[in-house]
């Protein structure tokens, strides 16, 4: 099969390479998928980049995510499986298959039903942001009735946390940058945006609401201080993503807030949260409440210019197509 891969850590350009390898076979408990879209995350790059180096098996297929058709199944697999469209996740943890090739193996469990309704190019998009998203909600209880803040809400995690709130109960106000991106988070559903750079930004999220119960939170040294402007005991700090340089915490004011600081990283998540995370984006899927985000779509064989554009920062959603 035509895969992409890496033998080691650097530059994208430098080190990632297009080229036939064998196909895998799904061992058991195991299920062999014919990839369509492969979702590119920060993730991705950190690993193949050597910022957070994880072992790599004598060569690594990247990307955790992805969409695709299950092709065949390994001993103790529902063979009616065969044929079925999925969403997968953690396609590459602790594994070298991951979804920038044309197949990939991965525990069945991983590999999601997708519904009739939802594109392929949204299967793909889900994985690592909507797991994520769900973990910063609902890691500390349900959200029906809580006042929620995204930070970041044009962003991916942003986006599935907005609609996953949303779709449960929750009243969910978003920071952003500018109006590009809010329009983008009022698609996705927030009740409120807020530009995080107006003078007066921490006053109107007070008028949404004086306390919030969870803030989802990229960005936690630069956004501390707008965060505990809107904190009290019943707030839940919940972190995603480190900043190059770690944030200096201002302990007594959040001793005076009283508030919660959560951190996540996805591949420590207990597995029983994972498998609730997936029922209930399941639910929301089957709701039409998930929607896609604007996609870059790249060839298999541009696949470091895909991750460099990551990297980058791009706006929506990245996917690489395999042929």
């Amino acid at each position: 099969m035509k895969a992409a891969l890496y033998e080691r850590y650097g530059p994208a350009a430098e080190v990632i390479r297009v080229e036939e390898v064998e196909r895998p076979d799904p061992g058991p408990g195991e299920v062999l998928v014919r990839i369509e879209l492969s979702g590119v995350n920060p993730t991705d790059w950190k690993s193949r980049s050597g910022a957070t180096p994880r072992p790599i098996d004598g060569f690594q297929i990247p990307h955790h995510d992805g969409a695709g058709v299950i092709d065949a199944v390994g001993d103790g697999v529902d063979a009616s499986r065969v044929g079925q469209r999925v969403w997968l996740l953690m396609a590459a943890g602790g594994r070298r298959w991951g979804t920038a090739a044309q197949w990939t193996v991965v525990p069945s469990r991983q590999a999601v039903p997708l519904p009739d309704g939802a594109s392929a190019a949204l299967g793909a998009s889900l994985g690592v942001p909507a797991v994520t998203a769900h973990r910063c909600l609902f890691a500390d209880g349900p959200v029906e009735g809580k006042a929620v803040l995204v930070a970041g809400g044009a962003g991916a995690v942003g986006h599935f946390a907005i609609e996953l709130a949303k779709f449960y109960g929750a009243r969910v106000v978003t920071t952003v940058s500018g109006p590009a991106k809010a329009e983008l988070a009022r698609r996705a559903g927030a009740d409120q945006v807020v530009n995080y750079r107006d003078p007066d930004a921490a006053d109107q999220l007070r008028a949404f609401a004086p306390q919030m119960d969870r803030i989802v939170e990229l960005a936690l040294g630069a956004n501390l201080e707008l965060d505990l402007a809107v904190s009290g005991p019943q707030t839940h700090i919940v972190d995603y993503a480190a900043e190059l340089a770690d944030p200096v915490l201002p302990v007594r004011k959040c001793m005076n807030a009283n508030v919660t600081l959560r951190f996540i990283l996805l591949y420590g998540v207990p597995a029983e949260a994972v498998e609730q995370a997936v029922t209930d984006i399941t639910r929301a899927l089957a709701a039409g409440a998930l929607t896609e985000l604007p996609l870059t779509r790249f060839p298999l064989d541009q696949v470091a210019a895909a991750q460099d554009a990551v990297e980058a920062g791009a706006v929506g959603k990245v996917v690489v197509e395999i042929p």
